[in-house]
């Protein structure tokens, strides 16, 4: 499988992850983004035929799918760490 049939095997299983998995999981989705790439790491929260919604800790990110170049679901983030106390 060379470097280009690669990259089709990721985006296809990506977007089939995105139209499959329960809205509410968690994922990161690498898209295109100008010249270069961008991650959307959150829950997913919406989707159509032609994007998805995922809710990152600032905002929902609406996500073309032809942008998709990978996703795969991540596991929860970690719990908050307690603070130190001064001592």
């Amino acid at each position: 499988m060379d470097e280009d049939e690669h990259a089709a095997a990721l985006r296809r299983r990506a977007l089939t992850l995105l139209r499959v998995v329960p809205l509410g999981t968690r994922v990161v989705v690498r898209m295109l983004d100008g010249g270069g790439a961008r991650d959307a790491l959150g829950d997913l929260v919406g989707r159509t035929e032609t994007t998805c919604t995922v809710r990152t800790k600032r905002d929902e990110v609406e996500v073309d799918l032809d942008a998709v170049v990978a996703a795969k679901q991540v596991p929860p983030p970690p719990a908050p760490r307690p603070r130190r106390r001064a001592s």
